[in-house]
């Protein structure tokens, strides 16, 4: 296997003295099997000859303090390349690794009340996630200040994280989310005699003005101008047009891409097949011609063959399932590059922007909430912002004449 990667013999022959030369060989080409280039292997076999000459590789159990003690001799951003890589070898080697995760004293209640959200109140998963790492750090910050025990927990404590969080940039709309958390978490501890009762009911949320975040999202233009430059032969932009496609013109949430299968998409009779994890339930579509393009040229020309069911995946080898914030992140980073900026550039900007043009197209809040999933007219009227550029066309009219 050294034999591709490396040329010069001395080269060569410096890797293939190193330890453990077979079992890196074998290394080296799962690898290859799954779909590294050369340049890849060729990173991987200089930093599994690192690996093989340290002094880890002789214990039977691998700490983190030992891969530390490893990496230290190198630079900031080489280590977590490096560690990584020292985590498959060994356990492709078949050695224990002891991860040593951040605990906090109130583990076990944050366990319960996530098991309360899943079976109980039947909360999606997203929600729960959600709200799990927003009470990890609150927790965490609990811990720092020696608190004990939850019935320790006073308002000026939770105003205190609250005041820490807010000089860190927290928007209002994030503290109002924190504050919904929190009071959820202290009703179900109230409940089991956790905490002091009225907690939860003596929590307040900043408060929020309607439609304050004016625009939520790139105009139809932007959206337009967007979709004109991910016009790329390379797979990274044949994968970013569909994802842009599907988040602009059927107004999917990040999360829904994220999970769309194969199975879902039906060239055969043009329908695609959306799992709504919100309202527990799959949503039928038509599948527009240009969207299924799009599709189709991903599916036949960018994405990688592999054994996994999602439609979209990473790039470069591993392949494996785009995560949520993964979408996210490519649409943020593909809209800044246009020179957008002062307005939410995520993957959940596109959705606003899909709801406002086909409300300005004139449909109704019905076929529009239809479009994106809803099930209430109130949830599509969120979208509905005000046109700005309206409201000056008509200040501009000379109301005088019509008397």
């Amino acid at each position: 296997m050294h034999e591709n990667l490396f040329s010069f013999p001395s080269t060569l022959a410096r890797y293939r003295s190193a330890p453990l030369l077979c079992q890196r060989e074998s290394f080296l080409q799962r690898c290859a099997e799954q779909g590294y280039s050369r340049s890849e292997l060729g990173k991987i076999a200089w930093l599994l000859r690192i690996v093989a000459q340290s002094q880890v590789t002789s214990k039977r159990i691998v700490s983190p303090e030992d891969l530390d003690q490893m990496t230290r001799p190198y630079c900031r951003s080489t280590r977590p390349v490096l560690i990584h890589v020292a985590k498959q070898w060994f356990a492709f080697m078949g050695v224990p690794l002891i991860e040593v995760l951040p605990e906090h004293l109130f583990s076990g209640e944050l366990a319960t009340f996530e098991t309360f959200m899943r079976e109980d109140r039947g909360l999606s998963p997203v929600t729960i996630q959600t709200r799990r790492e927003q009470l990890r750090p609150f927790f965490e910050r609990l811990n720092s200040q020696r608190v004990r025990s939850l019935k320790q927990i006073t308002l000026r404590l939770i105003d205190q994280y609250f005041i820490e969080q807010s000089q860190h940039g927290w928007s209002r709309a994030s503290l109002a989310t924190l504050a919904a958390t929190l009071r959820s978490f202290f009703y179900y501890a109230e409940s089991q005699g956790w905490c002091r009762a009225g907690l939860a009911a003596a929590l307040d949320a900043p408060r929020l003005y309607a439609q304050e975040g004016l625009p939520r999202g790139p105009d139809w233009k932007q959206v337009k101008a967007l979709l004109g430059r991910i016009r790329g032969d390379d797979p990274v932009s044949i994968r970013d047009r569909a994802i842009v496609m599907l988040l602009a013109i059927y107004g999917l949430r990040r999360a829904e891409v994220a999970a769309l299968r194969l199975e879902d998409l039906d060239f055969e009779y043009e329908l695609i097949r959306i799992t709504r994890p919100k309202q527990r339930r799959t949503q039928q579509y038509p599948l527009i011609g240009v969207v299924g393009d799009a599709l189709l040229r991903y599916l036949q020309h960018a994405r990688p063959r592999c054994a996994h069911r999602s439609v979209f995946l990473t790039i470069k080898a591993p392949p494996r399932p785009l995560s949520a914030s993964s979408i996210s992140a490519l649409v943020r980073w593909r809209l800044r590059a246009m020179g957008v900026q002062g307005i939410p550039c995520g993957a959940h900007g596109l959705r606003h922007a899909c709801a406002r043009h086909l409300l300005a197209k004139g449909f109704s809040f019905k076929q529009v909430g239809d479009q994106l999933g809803h099930r209430r007219a109130s949830s599509t009227s969120f979208y509905a912002k005000v046109d700005l550029k309206g409201l000056r066309d008509v200040a501009e009219i000379s109301l005088g004449r019509l008397l």
